[in-house]
Parts: structure tokens; C-alpha cells; sequence
């Protein structure tokens, strides 16, 4: 256990100093959510009813010195803009979306500004004066309206400042900067109307000018005390970050010249267990943060998680950790921001807003939804369970809308559903209304989710973030209706919501405690885990966001990375000093997006190492197999055997068997578990869909020459009818999809060059005294095969695309809409006919053969293939090659041959001893 943490300490203190007046002090703390677990100390100092002191964090203080309420970042952004309109010309005005990608950043500069009591005119100007130096010497002629519009940029900067602050202090609101400004300027007066009452700060370590000289005028007044939390191993080694700003305090504050500097402790030094753990990827860390939780449970079922953080880098390994915490965590709370953009709540607002612009931007067209937008919106998680929209979701599949009007969505799914006309409502009477729809959307999502599960309460969490943000803006649209547009809507919610975070409600002296880097200050825990502990993420880097360079911050005395990093170090030390188990761990990959060295923080506590430290190093690789995936292998069950019975019952069909050759495993899900592939949209029509396509337009072409001879006539009459035949077997096959437009026009010009393409090549043989009768299109024939090698009868069935008698042959022929050579039908040997894929046109025209065999009667029977991406090849029949001589003509030795292979195959595949093997 802990002895003696830093909150214990202070309740210590004033209980001892302070006890007859507790109602005459505030404790002033860094941040609100230490004032929970000071309540908490303070209650195990006493054993007897108390009015507790006031507790309060150093904003909420200020703010009250000041008397102006502070007001959020989205907030000041639309007022910013409101100042920004009225000292612009109209001429010369951006559009807030554009404005707001300066002004967020202009912003935070004057924050700092103020914070740190700067003269704004000086610093503004100074940044004028840095542009004039860059382009000194620029000739007339040189200056672009470009540059001047630049220029002019920097010129109005002091002016923007002055106005945003006057306008701000006029409506007694203000940005954190302002009110610590103002906090300054009103010091006397507040400090002449607190009467007795004593302000104790405790916590702190980097302070900005306006807090340091507010705590100094009350210490000097002897208006206060302070007490801070530094360890002497970073205090006293002038080069460690960690103590950087308390060394600065304790050599330049005027009151330590005779005051004692409270506390100097020994903590950090103490026994420590210290695990530098790597591990790859950030899903890595979380899974790793996971098992280390597991492992201590398992250590001390008994124990509680009270004294247990889990401190995260980076906010993004929330989901990722929650989801790897055991069942048996329990409590838990989670106090951290979480940022809006990677809310699932705003990425659901964010594919409604696309749906919904996209469904107003189409041109020529009035509300006309794409139909990725509506399944994007329908198959959401935080929609699919409430929308009963499924049925909707099959029809747009299964007939291929592209584009479907507002009307035809409302037809298409007629059960009434609020939520559903809610996500569906028109996006046309202005952004208020928008965002008020949006807002009775995520109410009722809302509503779905219950108290009692963990799980539940944080997407709850997700979804009341966002909500505030839309109602925020409902509010702000009210006053700042300066542009009713969607776009411009929808750009100002892209801005805002980066700035909007989730907050979780949960039990702070409970449980397991999930938390971000600066809500663990002032709180010690015994066992500590840290994820992200590389460069660029644990400290966060050099990155600034900021107008005023590096080397002006130095020297007006503005906090640079420098000053950063080293809050990040004493946060970081922080969380050490006087925790006995800690668990760091980082991203071992040090390439990629997500990626980064090590940490010097690592590297410093084993080069800094204490004597009483244990530091172990490990790197933790999750359990991989050999093999990415092991085959399926599917054993035959006796419900197995019976479904192959029913099929060689019910027809097994050339494309069945090739289907087996090509995975078993195919076959097995097709055909014995009768798995169907998910149904898509075709936005682009498929090769098989324009295949079908160029079948049925032909069977159509051809249907009406069934048992007669074709004449030249006819192919020229199929000519004039061949543009609308095709138009109508797209709509027959294709549905609603869109084929007047890009690629499906040109495969819809596809389509007809290839029939035009195969009438020319019959018109052709027709000429030269070719006799052509056709006898079958796309009809299905069966027959039933018995073999000795086959435990019952096999019905082999299929559909022939066409059968004809030719100059006094049978021609059986399957068309094939890709590639086929000559080649792909020539066959040298019998031998492993069925166990290569390559043959598979062969076992399907030879099948067709077997089963017209008896139709046939005497007449020399050929098969083979006409390829429409080789139709100047003609017909490639199925030829025998034994030796030099091809046989085109289906013979009885080579149907006796081939059908002795299929029953090979059969007989495998009936064999129950083989199991069905996934090939690779």
C-alpha cells in the first residue's frame, strides 16, 4: 500500500492547521477530478461530522476572480467569426469553413498571449514586422494580390485581437486567456474582499504568468499557502525536466527568499518494480494492458483495483483496451476526453451528412440518394438494429439500384418507422432543421441502450457527446445565421466536431481507473500500466500549432516544446513517484503511421537507474501460428451422404463436378450446405451478368428458327432487332441499375458488338451452303449414369446453351463470353482428366454429349465452344488426339474413357472415408 499519498498529506495539513475554520479556506487543486479523492482523504482524517472545505480547480478559481464565465471552444470560434464580419468588408469576406481554418489557430496564439500576460500590440506587430523582413526588397511590380492579401493578413491581426477582446468582455465571456487576464487586472480588489478566507494551492508544477502572479500576491499578502508535490531526485539535479518549473519557482519567487519551499519529498528513490515492456502495433499494447489486468487478478482474486491505473498516450487505445479487459474487472472508470473524431456517433453523423449532400448535389435530379450512401447509413451499427430496414437492403441488391429518388425509398420500405423517415427526411429547410433532425436521431438511439451493461453506457456516452455538439450548434445557428447552407453546415460541423470530446461518467473511488496523462495529476497509485510510451506520442513531440515562431516564443517568454516536454516528464515522473509496480509499455515498430521509437523517458530511467529499482526489459510477441490458416477439412458425416444422394438424385450438373475439382471445399458449402453468395449491387456490370446478358439475347435472337434451317433472311431480320433485344435483356437481368452511363454503356456496346459479331460469323457459313438446323437453345437435358464404380445411379443434368445439326452432324455448343483456345478443348490423354482444373470445358461439353447421346440416334455427334473473345476462330470443337490424328467426333471409346474418369470422380466424391479438403 500506499503510506502516505500527496491528497492524504494536504487533508493532513488541514485538518491539523485549519481545524477550527475549515469553512474559511479553499483548496485550490490543478484539475476537478482531484477533488473526489481529497474529499476522500480528508474523510479518513476525522471521525466526526464536518463542513468540508471549499475544493475547487484552478479554472473554476480564476473564473471567479474575474466574474466572466468562460465559454467553449465552438462558442468562441462562431463569436470570433461575428467580430471577424464586422470589421471585414464584404468584398474581402471568407466563408467560415475557410475562416475557421486560420482562426482556430490565431485563436490559441491569442490564448497564449494572454495567458502569459504578453502586450498584444507588441506581439502582433513584431509578427507583421518578421513578414515585412521576409519580402524586404520585393519591387512593385513583384507584390501579387496574392501577397498583398498576406501582408494585409498580418497588418489586421492586432486589430482582430482588440475587437474579438472588447466584444467578449462586453458580454462578460471569455476565452481561458482573457478571463486570466482580466483575473490579474481585478487581483486588488478581490483580494480586499476576501476577508479572512486563506487559499491553499496544492499540486501544481508548470504555472503561466497570469497563475504565478496571482498565487504570488496572495502569498505575499499571506492571502495563501502552497504546497507543491517535488521529489528531490528531479529537484535537485538541475538538468532533469521534471523539476524544472518547481526550480524556477523556488529561485526566482520573492516568498522563498524567507519561506520554506513545502514539500520536498523522498519518494521516487523508494522500491520499485519497474516492467519496460514492447510489443507490436497499438492493438498490441491494449492487448497486452489486457493480460497484465488478467495476471493480477488471477495473482490476488481478493484484491481490489482501487490502487490500479491504466494511463493511455494516446486516447485512440480506449475501444482497443476496453475490449481487452477480462470479464472480471468489475468497476470502472474511465476519466478521459475522447475525441470526437474517432467517435462511432459522428461517424454515423458524418455518412448522414454525405448521404444526404450528396442526395442534394445531384444535378439534373431532384433528392436522389446513391445507393453505397443509404446501405452505409441502413447497415450501421447504431442503425441496423433499430431501422428493420433488412428487407429494403435485399431489394436494393437484388435488383441493382444505383440511384434511387426520395419517393422510391419511401415505396420500397412502407412500414412506418419514425426512426426511419427520420434518417430519410429531406434536407431541405435550412441547417436548424437539419441539426434538429440529426438530434431526434441520436435521442433515439439513445433511448436503445440500457444502464446496466458497461459496454452499452460508453456507446451511450459516444452518442450524448455528439448529441451536445449538434445541440450546441442548434443553439449557435440561432444567433449566427449567417449562411444557411448545407455544405457550409456540414464543413462547420468537420471543424467543430475535432474539438468536441466525449466525457464518461463512472465511480472515481471505485474500480479499475482508465485514464488520460494530465488527468493523473496529483493522484497516486500503487500499480501503474502506461501504453504509448514512444517518441512523438509519450512526450507528444515538437509539433506546434502556432502563428509566432520558435525563436519569438524564447524570447518573449511563451512556453516552446521545450516547456512541454517538460510537463510531460513531470506527469510522467509523476505517475512513478510513488507508485511500486509499473508496467511500461510501447510500440516496437518503429516504421509505419502509428509507429515510433522508444521513449527517452525509458531510456532515462535505465540510464538514471535507482539502486532500489528492479527494471526488467521484455518484448512481448503474440502467439502466431505456423501457418496463417490451416485448410479446411470437412469429414463426411452419414446427413453428409444423404445430401450426395439427394443430389445425384435431384442432378449433378457439369459445373457441380468442376466446381469439386476446383476446391472440394467449394462444393461442399454450394452445394451440400447450400451456401449462396452474399447478394451485391452491380454498380458496374459483372463479366457473369454480361454473359447471362449475351445468352438470353441470343436465345431470344434464335427461338423463333427452333426445328427449322436458317436462311439469310433471318440472320438479316435479327440484325434490325438485335439494339432492342439487348436493351431489353439488360433490364431483364440488370434491373434498376443505371445503364445509360460509363463503363455499363460501353459493356452494353459490348453486348452488342458480340451478338453482331456471332450473326455476321453465321450469316457467313449460311453463304457459303452451310446447312444450320436448329434443334435446342438453353435447354436442360438429363440422364442417368450407372456405373460399376458407383455405389447407386447418378442423374448427370445440365443447360445447353445450343444444339444444332450441321451439314449432318450434331454440333453441341457452349458459349463461353471469355477467352478460349483451341487448345483449352484438345485432349492427349485420358489419364488425370478430372484432377486438373484446366480441363474443365472438356468434362462440361463432353457431359453435354452423354446426355444427348440417345437424341442424337445415328448422326456423328461434335461438341466444343464458341468463344465471343475469339469468335475469328469459329467453333473449337472437343478433340481426342492419340498419337498425330485428332478425333472432333464423339465417339463411343471416347465416351466409355470418359465417363470411366467421372466415375473415378464420383466415386471420390462418395467416398466417405475422404473428407472434403480445402486446396490452397
Amino acid at each position: 500500500m500506499i503510506n502516505d499519498t500527496f491528497l492524504q498529506k494536504i487533508a493532513n495539513v488541514v485538518i491539523q492547521d485549519y481545524a477550527d475554520k475549515l469553512s474559511e479556506i479553499t483548496i485550490i487543486l490543478p484539475n476537478k477530478r482531484a477533488k473526489v479523492f481529497l474529499i476522500e482523504a480528508l474523510k479518513k482524517e476525522i471521525n466526526k461530522t464536518i463542513i468540508a472545505p471549499e475544493i475547487t480547480s484552478i479554472e473554476d478559481f480564476v473564473q471567479d476572480i474575474a466574474s466572466i464565465r468562460s465559454i467553449d471552444s465552438i462558442e468562441l470560434l462562431f463569436e470570433f467569426y461575428e467580430v471577424y464580419l464586422s470589421i471585414t468588408e464584404k468584398k474581402n469576406q471568407q466563408s467560415f469553413e475557410l475562416f475557421a481554418n486560420w482562426a482556430k489557430t490565431l485563436l490559441q496564439d491569442f490564448n497564449e498571449i494572454d495567458r502569459y500576460l504578453l502586450d498584444p500590440s507588441h506581439v502582433l506587430s513584431y509578427l507583421k514586422d518578421i513578414e515585412d523582413i521576409k519580402r524586404w526588397g520585393l519591387e512593385i511590380d513583384q507584390k501579387t494580390k496574392l501577397l498583398e492579401n498576406y501582408i494585409d493578413f498580418w497588418k489586421l491581426l492586432p486589430l482582430y485581437y482588440d475587437s474579438l477582446y472588447n466584444h467578449l468582455l462586453f458580454k462578460s465571456i471569455g476565452y481561458q486567456g482573457l478571463i486570466y487576464r482580466e483575473a490579474v487586472n481585478n487581483l486588488n480588489h478581490f483580494s480586499n474582499t476576501i476577508g479572512n478566507r486563506t487559499f491553499v494551492f496544492a499540486g501544481f508544477n508548470a504555472l503561466n504568468a497570469a497563475e504565478e502572479k496571482i498565487v504570488q500576491h496572495l502569498l505575499a499578502l499571506d492571502q495563501a499557502k502552497i504546497y507543491w508535490d517535488s521529489d528531490q531526485t528531479f529537484l535537485n539535479d538541475p538538468y532533469h525536466d521534471a523539476g524544472l518549473f518547481l526550480r524556477r519557482f523556488k529561485e526566482s519567487w520573492k516568498y522563498y527568499k524567507t519561506n520554506d519551499f513545502d514539500w520536498i519529498v523522498d519518494d521516487f528513490s523508494q522500491s520499485k518494480n519497474i516492467q519496460i515492456i514492447g510489443t507490436p502495433k497499438t492493438i498490441g499494447q491494449a492487448k497486452l494492458a489486457g493480460a497484465i489486468i488478467e495476471n493480477l487478478i488471477e495473482q490476488d482474486p481478493s484484491a481490489s483495483l482501487d490502487k490500479v491505473a491504466v494511463v493511455l498516450g494516446e486516447e485512440n487505445l480506449l475501444v482497443p483496451v476496453l475490449y481487452s479487459l477480462p470479464a472480471s474487472v468489475g468497476a470502472l472508470n474511465i476519466t478521459m476526453g475522447y475525441s470526437g473524431k474517432n467517435n462511432p456517433s459522428q461517424i454515423f453523423v458524418a455518412k448522414l451528412f454525405k448521404m444526404h449532400t450528396n442526395a442534394l448535389s445531384r444535378k439534373g435530379a431532384s433528392y436522389v440518394f446513391y445507393y453505397k450512401d443509404v446501405l452505409d447509413i441502413l447497415t450501421h451499427p447504431l442503425v441496423e438494429p433499430y431501422a428493420h430496414a433488412e428487407k429494403l437492403v435485399k431489394i436494393i441488391k437484388e435488383n441493382n439500384y444505383t440511384f434511387i429518388t426520395h419517393q422510391k425509398i419511401l415505396e420500397l420500405h412502407p412500414e412506418y418507422s419514425s426512426f426511419f423517415n427520420l434518417l430519410f427526411e429531406k434536407w431541405e429547410n435550412g441547417s436548424i432543421a437539419v441539426l434538429n433532425n440529426i438530434s431526434s436521431l441520436l435521442i433515439l438511439i439513445k433511448q436503445h441502450f440500457s444502464n446496466d451493461n458497461e459496454e452499452e453506457k460508453i456507446a451511450k456516452a459516444f452518442v450524448y457527446g455528439v448529441f451536445k455538439v449538434v445541440n450546441k450548434l442548434i443553439n449557435y445557428y440561432s444567433k449566427h445565421n449567417h449562411i444557411d447552407n448545407i455544405d457550409t453546415l456540414h464543413a462547420i460541423y468537420k471543424q467543430i466536431i475535432d474539438l468536441a470530446e466525449v466525457s464518461f461518467e463512472g465511480e472515481p473511488l471505485r474500480g479499475l481507473q482508465i485514464m488520460g496523462v494530465l488527468e493523473s495529476r496529483v493522484l497516486d497509485f500503487e500499480t501503474v500500466i502506461i501504453t504509448s510510451m514512444n517518441e512523438g506520442k509519450f512526450p507528444a513531440g515538437k509539433s506546434q500549432n502556432s502563428f509566432i515562431p520558435y525563436d519569438v516564443k524564447k524570447e518573449l517568454g511563451l512556453p516552446t516544446f521545450k516547456e512541454k516536454d517538460a510537463i510531460y516528464t513531470y506527469h510522467f515522473y509523476h505517475l512513478l513517484q510513488r507508485a511500486k509496480n509499473i508496467y511500461l509499455i510501447y510500440n516496437t515498430e518503429n516504421d509505419g503511421l502509428d509507429a515510433g521509437e522508444r521513449s527517452r523517458f525509458i531510456t532515462q530511467l535505465e540510464v538514471e537507474k535507482k539502486a532500489s529499482h528492479h527494471i526488467t526489459l521484455d518484448i512481448y510477441n503474440p502467439d502466431l501460428p505456423n501457418t496463417a490458416n490451416e485448410p479446411i477439412s470437412v469429414a463426411k458425416s452419414e446427413a453428409v451422404m444423404l445430401r450426395l444422394k439427394e443430389i445425384a438424385e435431384a442432378g449433378f450438373s457439369p459445373s457441380a463436378l468442376t466446381s469439386y475439382i476446383r476446391n472440394p471445399i467449394d462444393f461442399y458449402f454450394q452445394k451440400i450446405l447450400r451456401i449462396r453468395e452474399v447478394e451485391e449491387v452491380e454498380e458496374n456490370i459483372a463479366l457473369n451478368t454480361l454473359g447471362t446478358i449475351i445468352h438470353e439475347t441470343l436465345k431470344a435472337l434464335y427461338f423463333p428458327f427452333i426445328g427449322k434451317f436458317i436462311s439469310e433472311n433471318d440472320i438479316l431480320n435479327c440484325f434490325k432487332l438485335l439494339d432492342d433485344e439487348v436493351l431489353k435483356q439488360f433490364k431483364l437481368v440488370y434491373k434498376e441499375g443505371e445503364i445509360k452511363k460509363g463503363r455499363n454503356l460501353l459493356a452494353f456496346e459490348v453486348a452488342k458488338r458480340n451478338v453482331s459479331n456471332f450473326l455476321r460469323m453465321e450469316l457467313e457459313s449460311i453463304k457459303n451452303d452451310e446447312a444450320i438446323r436448329i434443334i435446342a437453345l438453353e435447354q436442360t437435358f438429363q440422364r442417368e449414369f450407372i456405373h460399376p464404380k458407383l455405389p447407386f445411379p447418378v442423374l448427370i443434368k445440365g443447360n445447353v446453351d445450343r444444339i444444332e445439326q450441321r451439314d449432318g452432324k450434331i454440333r453441341i455448343i457452349d458459349y463461353k463470353t471469355g477467352k478460349v483456345e483451341k487448345s483449352n478443348v484438345i485432349l492427349k490423354t485420358w489419364n488425370g482428366l478430372t484432377q486438373e482444373l484446366k480441363n474443365d470445358k472438356i468434362i462440361q461439353v463432353l457431359a453435354y454429349a452423354f446426355m444427348f447421346e440417345k437424341e442424337a440416334g445415328n448422326l456423328p455427334v461434335e461438341v466444343g465452344i464458341i468463344s465471343f473473345k475469339n469468335l475469328k476462330s469459329g467453333f473449337l470443337p472437343f478433340g481426342y488426339k492419340e498419337e498425330k490424328e485428332l478425333n472432333t467426333t464423339v465417339t463411343s471409346e471416347i465416351m466409355n474413357s470418359y465417363l470411366d474418369e467421372i466415375a473415378n470422380l464420383l466415386s471420390e466424391i462418395f467416398d466417405i472415408t475422404i473428407p472434403f479438403e480445402e486446396k490452397s
